[in-house]
């Protein structure tokens, strides 16, 4: 008895296991390889995953890592997949890599996609006054450029839809730098990543490691933010968080700070949790109001 019992349990194991992605798709509808922007022939893309239920969502944008040359955005498919349940348009998006494409043809990039979002918010039921971005390392240093640059010239580009704002109203940033010019010294890899991506280390090209910090374009009309940070964190040291924490409290913009004591660079277990929680709470509070 006590054998057929288990065998009708890893029945009911298998079986679940083969439901669940079914009720995950009658929930969201998912689409993949929508392209938002096409500079230098690259035809950038992004994967979305939205509500079926009829309706007008607030959107959540997913701005994958890997140091400016590597990732991809189908790292983030199963995380548009959970934003997407609880009542978002989700996307992950790819965007041009170093050394081939240096500063700041990433940033044109994301801003492109911000863009083609607003520009596209009826077809995909997105309510643009509600578009949120939320990245990890390079991507934590893309989505907050973009909470903190809006309307700046040099790193808008020009991939399209230019009548619309790049502008977004609420920004996670799991672990990115905040101030390249501090990062020598403090990460194990920044003497590689960063001149490959800026063209040299901070005494070559100085000034581009200024623009591409997002501390340095902090004002009062910067974005809501949410810091999240290990205090272990080998590759973008712990004090990126307390620059940005700090300035933005200085200049009057709504910012909290999630700090992960012990946790490195990317988090797992409860930490993993701990982050998704506090960026789940956050966006609901700032683009559900």
């Amino acid at each position: 008895m006590r054998s057929t019992l288990t065998v009708i349990g890893l029945l009911l194991v298998g079986l679940a296991t083969t439901i669940s992605p079914v009720r995950a798709q009658e929930e969201i509808l998912l689409e993949n390889n929508i392209e938002y922007a096409n500079p230098d022939h690259q035809h950038l893309q992004v994967n979305m995953a939205r509500p079926k239920a009829k309706g007008t969502y607030p959107a959540i944008i997913c701005i994958h890592g890997g140091g400016f040359r590597a990732g991809s955005r189908d790292g983030y498919n199963e995380l548009i997949q959970r934003i997407a349940k609880r009542g978002y348009v989700a996307l992950t998006i790819s965007y041009r890599l170093a050394p081939k494409y240096p500063f700041p043809a990433c940033v044109h990039d994301v801003k492109a996609a911000v863009r083609w979002l607003r520009a596209n918010a009826k077809k995909y039921h997105v309510d643009p006054e509600r578009i949120g971005v939320t990245g990890g390392s390079a991507g934590g240093t893309l989505v907050q450029l973009l909470g903190v640059t809006e309307g700046v010239k040099e790193l808008e580009g020009d991939e399209g839809n230019p009548k619309f704002s790049s502008k977004v109203q609420a920004v996670v940033n799991y672990y990115g730098a905040n101030d390249f010019t501090k990062s020598y010294g403090k990460s194990v890899d920044a003497h590689i990543v960063l001149p490959l991506w800026l063209g040299g280390d901070a005494k070559q090209e100085f000034r581009k490691h200024v623009l591409a910090s997002p501390l340095n374009w902090v004002t009062p009309n910067a974005a809501p933010t949410l810091l999240i940070h290990g205090t272990k964190d080998a590759y973008v040291n712990y004090e990126q968080a307390l620059f940005l924490y700090d300035r933005m409290k200085a200049s009057a913009v709504p910012v909290e700070l999630l700090t992960l004591e012990g946790a490195g660079h990317g988090f797992a277990g409860k930490d993993a949790e701990r982050a998704e929680e506090a960026m789940f709470a956050f966006f609901d509070k700032v683009l559900k109001h």
